[in-house]
């Protein structure tokens, strides 16, 4: 057994364990920002809340650990992209929920159906295939690639993408160093703190990936797509008609 092989987690457990820290991130994102806070102007409970600083106190925290969510998936879209038997199936099947999933974003993120001025990150995650894949159809014409970053990532920024043109540059780096692992771990990492300081809360998310088997491990096909568009749901519900009968 290599050392790679020896280490805990597989690829399912590291997708469970990013599943799990951005519902705490969207927790403080959505029900919140959004509504206990009323970050937008759009919440029922606008004037009714207390103790402001508990609540950014709070935010705070849960914000920071979601920093981590972001890198795992990242690094999980290149294993996909590397391993995948139908890069087309795959292509179409991030295409597809990033649309199913944008009213439940808009809805979550700012309590209306419709709002143009950011994306989901299915989105970021999509723009960021499509460079790995103009790397994988162009071997020896790396410019094809570069190309496609610069266009894809200055597409991902205009629309809004969430993590925007910084988002596709990762995934870029965690394809073309995915054989040196920490050179991609503190590129990524210093690619996301020049998004935002908060990012450097990320850093646990490289220490797990170092742990990773190499294995896929058992998960269900669809569960972590589905799983995003619903989870957006059941929060901007839980802020609509939850939160107000109890607080």
């Amino acid at each position: 057994m290599s050392r790679r092989e020896a280490m805990p987690f597989s690829g399912s457990a590291l997708k469970w364990f990013a599943v799990l820290i951005m519902l705490v991130d969207h927790i403080g994102a959505c029900l919140l920002e959004v509504f206990v806070l009323n970050y937008y102007g759009v919440s029922p409970l606008a004037g009714r809340i207390d103790n402001l600083y508990f609540w950014l106190s709070l935010d705070s925290v849960l914000r920071g650990i979601g920093r981590a969510a972001f890198p795992i998936f990242c690094f999980l879209l290149v294993e996909g992209a590397v391993h995948t038997r139908s890069p087309r199936k795959y292509l179409l099947r991030l295409a597809s929920f990033a649309l199913i999933s944008e009213i439940p974003f808009d809805l979550a993120l700012h309590n209306q159906p419709f709002y143009w001025g950011t994306q989901n990150v299915f989105f970021t995650l999509l723009a960021g295939l499509l460079v790995i894949q103009a790397f994988q159809r162009s071997p020896g014409q790396e410019w094809r690639g570069m190309l496609a970053l610069a266009v894809l990532g200055a597409a991902a920024e205009l629309c809004g993408t969430d993590y925007g043109a910084i988002g596709v540059a990762v995934i870029a780096v965690m394809y073309l160093l995915r054989e040196r692992f920490w050179a991609a771990s503190v590129l990524s990492l210093i690619l996301l703190v020049l998004l935002a300081r908060i990012e450097i809360f990320s850093i646990p998310a490289f220490l797990i990936l170092a742990l990773y088997n190499g294995k896929r491990g058992r998960q269900p096909k669809y569960f972590f797509y589905v799983f995003y568009p619903v989870h957006l749901l059941i929060l901007w519900a839980a802020g609509n008609f939850v939160l107000p009968a109890l607080l």
